[in-house]
């Protein structure tokens, strides 16, 4: 769980390893778990990685598809669009979009981002090992 201290926000590396998905063989994150992790929008981490976008080739981040997003879904709690949720497929990140993703936010936790990166790459690295844990989204896409 997340612990809060006045305006520094501390997240356990189980909570961390739990928002990390294996989706086309790739570990990555949602843009929306990045952007709380972060303390930001939603819309306004995409939309810097939009002004950005040539620091963020495809190994950095990708779209997801229809299809794997709502195998997605049915796996984790995503807000359901009839409540106000996404309008638009989510952004994923593997480990260097994370990175990069702090080079170009411009808000106070990404300022101290390095911890966040420190925290999270571990946890990519973990979460392979922990692999039987980590939903494989593209083995329930392609019915393998």
């Amino acid at each position: 769980m997340a612990k809060s201290n006045k305006d520094i926000v501390v997240y356990n590396s189980s909570d961390i390893q739990k928002k990390i998905f294996t989706i086309r063989d790739v570990q990555v994150m949602l843009d929306s778990d990045l952007a709380k992790f972060y303390g930001v929008e939603t819309r306004r981490l995409n939309e810097q990685v939009k002004r950005n976008i040539e620091r963020f080739p495809l190994e950095f981040m990708f779209r997801l598809t229809d299809k794997e997003y709502k195998n997605l879904m049915s796996q984790i709690a995503i807000s359901s669009e009839k409540h106000g949720g996404r309008r638009k497929l989510p952004y994923v990140f593997t480990e260097q979009g994370v990175a990069m993703l702090s080079a170009v936010l411009k808000s106070e936790t990404a300022t101290v981002s390095e911890v966040l990166e420190e925290t999270v790459t571990p946890n990519f690295a973990s979460s392979a090992s922990a692999n039987s844990k980590v939903k494989n989204i593209k083995k329930v896409v392609n019915n393998e």
